[in-house]
């Protein structure tokens, strides 16, 4: 007996076992992983078998990222083949500056390009106040986009098509940031599509904690990865030797240490602690920042628990 073809495809969601399958000719379909454990993420390029009406993943291309957090319990994939992450946030609710650098963080140890987005420009005391405490991050190589998501959104739209046309983006944000806003303003219809994929997995109420690809074009050059999960960001997999390494403010001043394997916190002659100040002048690193920076790296260093 001939075994059937196997055929290129892109998971655009996944929900357990499950995936919804593009096609390179733009059909959609049904693919459940093989054995009890689920390898698929949305973003894989895989090889699908057909069975039936629905198809079987045999296997996922080589990957060349994927961004996930990782907490002492379990470890939560987002997406994979990223080229960049837009982290949203609001000048209201405030936001946490230490869930900020955690998803950061994480971007850098996997080479994907991070963009900061802050929304609710039209709020203007509380803006200002946001604007002023992210400082430090728009002196480093991220840059800040000031958004108004409810008062400008053909503008904000624009300025946003030209930082993400032709990537694949995961949007990442805490409640109350605007992320379902701004995914359909990108992609309109977006929330419509995602009731349909529901139903068509029968997952009901668990739509909203699962991940999605929207294209944003026509052509299908540019796409937006909606995911949840923001408020909890756990980075267990990152060594707290390499730590400062995946922070720019902190990396720039570390070559200045007097000893190779300084860990920023105590050592004699340390070029990381001569830089902390209380200040916001370009190339010091802030006594809020470097406070992030000993956090997780006490968190980072405690031994594993069996």
């Amino acid at each position: 007996m001939d075994r059937a073809p196997l055929h290129d495809g892109l998971i655009v969601a996944a929900y357990g076992r499950h995936f919804l399958v593009e096609t390179p000719e733009g059909g959609r379909l049904i693919c459940h992983s093989r054995g009890k454990r689920s390898q698929g993420l949305v973003g894989d390029r895989i090889l699908w078998q057909a069975t039936g009406d629905d198809g079987t993943v045999e296997k996922i291309k080589e990957r060349k990222n994927v961004l996930y957090r990782q907490d002492s319990i379990r470890t939560k994939s987002f997406a994979a083949n990223l080229d960049q992450i837009l982290i949203l946030i609001a000048a209201t609710p405030e936001f946490s500056s230490g869930q900020l650098s955690r998803a950061l963080i994480a971007a850098e140890a996997e080479h994907i390009t991070p963009i900061i987005a802050l929304n609710k420009s039209d709020l203007i005391e509380p803006f200002v106040r946001a604007w002023e405490w992210l400082i430090p991050y728009r002196q480093m190589h991220y840059g800040v986009l000031p958004l108004s998501l409810k008062l400008s959104p053909q503008i904000d739209r624009e300025k946003l098509l030209k930082l993400l046309a032709g990537k694949t983006t995961l949007v990442l944000g805490p409640s109350g940031a605007g992320k379902s806003t701004l995914i359909n303003l990108l992609a309109p219809g977006a929330l419509a599509q995602t009731r349909e994929i529901s139903e068509a997995l029968n997952s009901g109420k668990h739509t909203t904690t699962s991940t999605t690809w929207y294209w944003v074009d026509k052509a299908k050059t540019t796409a937006v990865i909606d995911s949840p999960g923001f408020q909890e960001f756990g980075l267990n997999h990152i060594d707290a030797a390499r730590l400062a390494s995946y922070m720019p403010d902190l990396k720039r001043h570390a070559s200045q240490c007097k000893f190779y394997n300084c860990s920023h916190l105590h050592e004699p002659g340390c070029g990381v602690l001569a830089a902390v100040t209380s200040g916001t002048k370009a190339g010091e690193i802030s006594a809020n920042r470097y406070k992030i920076y000993s956090k997780l790296h006490a968190e980072l260093s405690q031994p594993e628990k069996y």
